[in-house]
């Protein structure tokens, strides 16, 4: 299966995170994702995406998940701008649909799996089963759920069942890569401002972003409790600062980089038969026979 390329972000397989020691800020004086730099991370990414497409064989899941304003959707945009549209696909996940909360709460997800040869983008994930819901369990009450409730156990068995559905996607192709963009509270608060004082950016700004960041503790808790339960070899968890987005987006595409490289990817190889019918379309393009 998979193996997670080592960073300093990384987060460990051992349950030992402390999301308190965690950067918000750059900790290297690596290169941001800018000018050619960028253009270096961009052009490997197309040639490593051409080869994932052409040998048909892995499908790439990278999910993102943060608190409102780290950046999630400015670092899918900056990091994947290279990439075959055709060969990529994004998902976003708000609140669950009436059909969706028919299902259990891995469904929704699950239907949005990448095919082989393809990779997939979760902006939010089923990972919101065990954060926003955990921070705000009254929303259990809408899920339908059969039984008595019990909260002393239901996000450890959430968090095994996401755990086990990674290792099966694992063992059958999927590579799987999460960030975890980290933002400060304090950076969170100016770019809200920054929105507010921006009327073009409005748009992006809702009062209900201030109420969640009311719990922001408990978020906090809540992150910590996840990475640590589902950070695994083969669906690995990086914490990466995202207080300066050049620097965050510059990690992140290393990551995904590295990712693909671990692979081994190429270009197949035409079988001897193929060959030979190479040789013969050849011979008819260029005049040398009649068909």
């Amino acid at each position: 299966m998979f193996e997670a390329p080592n960073s300093p972000y990384l987060v460990p397989f051992d349950g030992t995170f402390k999301l308190s020691e965690a950067a918000s800020a750059p900790t290297t004086d690596e290169p941001p994702l800018k000018g050619k730099y960028k253009k270096k991370c961009i052009e490997e990414l197309k040639s490593l995406q051409r080869m994932l497409s052409a040998g048909d064989r892995h499908s790439v899941l990278l999910v993102f998940q943060a608190m409102d304003a780290a950046g999630k959707d400015s670092t899918i945009r900056a990091v994947m701008q290279g990439i075959n549209p055709a060969g990529c696909q994004v998902f976003t996940f708000k609140r669950p649909t009436s059909l969706e909360l028919d299902h259990d709460f891995l469904w929704r997800t699950s239907c949005r799996m990448p095919e082989r040869g393809r990779i997939g983008i979760f902006n939010r994930s089923q990972y919101e089963e065990v954060l926003v819901v955990r921070v705000h369990p009254k929303i259990l009450g809408t899920q339908k759920l059969p039984g008595e409730l019990n909260l002393e156990t239901i996000w450890d068995d959430r968090l095994k069942s996401i755990r086990d559905q990674e290792e099966h996607l694992a063992r059958n192709g999927t590579v799987i890569v999460k960030f975890w963009l980290n933002v400060s509270k304090d950076e969170q608060k100016q770019r809200f401002l920054a929105r507010l004082d921006d009327p073009d950016k409005h748009w992006k700004f809702a009062a209900g972003d201030v109420v969640e960041r009311r719990y922001w503790d408990q978020y906090m808790d809540a992150y910590e409790q996840a990475l640590n339960a589902t950070s695994r070899q083969w669906a690995p968890w990086y914490a990466i600062p995202a207080d300066d987005k050049p620097y965050m987006r510059a990690r992140v595409s290393e990551i995904i980089i590295q990712s693909l490289q671990s692979l081994g990817l190429s270009y197949p190889e035409p079988t001897a038969a193929e060959r030979d019918e190479f040789a013969d379309a050849r011979a008819e393009l260029e005049g040398n026979i009649v068909p």
